[in-house]
């Protein structure tokens, strides 16, 4: 804890928006000062991405021991890399663990959230009409949790099974049945690698391939998790272990300098790790993408190349025409009788907290302020919009690695600027307009040179073509992270 206000102390009322990752992490942090909060949830249970998403294969791509809170280790992981199922139950016994759930309303679903200027509060509307006042709003809504449905003539029309990833219909035919399966990020490579022996034929569509980085997997054996339980330092022994710390920096500078040494090194493992994991050239050709490794979100997988090799997958590259009521027309007159169409085609990245009305003072719109592009002053403030804090906010580090690291970084930002508010010093905060526009303009200079601006399409991307992201190293981050520069902030009594 880096604020400098004793625990009971805090006299401030908190509304956090969303009960996933960031937003239990808020709520243990708050509950632990003894402060006075309320999380509202959409849904009805906790979870975020993690409760909504439930297709098979899926794997959290970060090691299961370092994608834990750093004050709530875990000793029961079953693999190297955790299942989703196995993420979902981490965070719903820390909740519990932390009895931060009496303080969660589900079924509540924030629909307007508008600041009082006068009472310098904010006024959230629920869904339900019930309005809740705060002093401070930490919105925690995740980032992938709208659905992107693709635009395909007659996807309507589909007389089988045809749902995207983020519902997925345990109803559905897979076993012994004609599966199609659109996209090829993370999603759709968990999926091929977990049905492709199950189905009686699978179509991998690929609008563009993906390059692939090796990482073991290996379970955990029951001793072994009795000595994890026994002795924490064998956990710190993994999660702080020097190849995952060394690589996550080589990834981060890598990133920010395509030019540089970590950078080949990146690239030259996925390119091997195709050319010695595919036989057939024809196959490898079609999984070769025509971009640079870590442009588009680094795939890592210990399994999928052997899974796309397997005879019942078929691997798509041609344009899509057209789905018809038995299957999906391929442009070049190609058809693909299906029983089942699953759409790993990702989420809307911009959304954040929208569809949720948000207006600051003078009832400036959110909506208004991110017409260009969403983004906040180091992804977790605007100026207009005060005391409103975004856990995992746009242009905040995205990529392999842990975002509950990232949010635990945010967290200790807020905690210190909330400690001006909490001492009585102030009644709000919010980034200068001037400080926030220096920002932006280093970041989008930044981001365009950075490997996700190197020629590919991504979510990353914004309507602009700019990537959507923290274009700097890891180190850089974790260094803003550590303590605000207060003259880039206004606060009024």
């Amino acid at each position: 804890m880096n604020g400098n206000t004793a625990p009971g102390t805090d006299q401030l009322r908190y509304a956090i928006v969303g009960a996933g990752m960031a937003g239990i992490l808020a709520a243990i942090k708050l509950k632990q000062r003894g402060a006075q909060f309320t999380a509202f949830e959409k849904a009805a249970k906790i979870g975020g991405t993690w409760r909504e998403n439930r297709y098979p294969g899926l794997t959290c791509d970060v090691p299961a021991h370092a994608y834990t809170y750093s004050f709530e280790p875990y000793p029961d992981w079953r693999a190297y890399y955790a299942t989703g199922a196995e993420v979902q139950g981490y965070f719903e016994f820390v909740a519990d663990k932390y009895g931060i759930l009496p303080n969660i309303r589900f079924d509540c679903e924030v629909v307007d959230m508008t600041f009082d200027e006068a009472a310098a509060e904010w006024v959230l509307t629920l869904g339900n009409g019930e309005v809740h006042r705060a002093d401070v709003a930490i919105v925690a809504s995740g980032v992938l949790h709208h659905p992107r449905i693709p635009d395909i003539a007659g996807l309507d029309g589909f007389e089988g099974a045809a749902f995207h990833t983020a519902r997925w219909d345990d109803n559905a035919p897979i076993d012994g049945a004609g599966v199609g399966l659109i996209g090829c990020g993370s999603t759709g490579i968990q999926i091929v690698t977990a049905i492709n022996q199950r189905v009686e034929k699978l179509v991998h569509f690929q609008r563009s391939p993906q390059w692939v980085f090796p990482v073991p997997q290996f379970d955990y054996t029951d001793e072994q998790r009795a000595e994890f339980r026994k002795d924490p330092a064998l956990i710190d022994a993994i999660r702080y272990n020097e190849e995952y710390i060394n690589a996550i920096l080589r990834f981060t500078d890598g990133v920010s300098d395509p030019d540089s040494l970590q950078m080949a090194e990146i690239e030259a493992i996925c390119r091997q790790n195709l050319e010695d994991s595919i036989k057939d050239p024809t196959l490898r050709e079609k999984l070769r993408p025509d971009y640079r490794a870590a442009c588009k979100r680094l795939i890592y997988s210990w399994s999928y190349y052997d899974a796309v090799q397997h005879p019942a997958v078929y691997v798509e590259t041609g344009q899509i025409e057209r789905v018809e009521p038995k299957g999906v027309r391929m442009a070049d007159g190609t058809f693909h009788e299906l029983d089942t169409l699953v759409l790993a085609t990702g989420f809307r990245a911009d959304r954040f907290i929208r569809p949720t009305t948000v207006k600051g003072r003078g009832g400036y719109s959110l909506d208004l302020a991110w017409e260009r592009r969403p983004t906040a002053h180091y992804a977790l403030t605007l100026p207009q919009f005060p005391n409103m804090f975004l856990l995992n906010g746009p242009t905040g580090p995205v990529g392999n690695f842990s975002l509950i690291d990232i949010a635990e970084r945010q967290w200790d930002y807020v905690d210190q600027l909330l400690d001006r508010l909490r001492e009585g010093n102030a009644r709000t905060v919010e980034p200068t307009v001037e400080a926030f526009t220096d920002y932006e303009t280093r970041r989008i200079e930044a981001a365009k040179k950075t490997i996700f601006g190197s020629g590919c399409t991504s979510w990353y991307l914004d309507k602009e073509g700019v990537p959507a992201t923290w274009p700097w190293s890891y180190n850089a981050f974790a260094e803003a992270m550590a303590c605000p520069k207060l003259e880039e902030f206004a606060f009024a009594v």
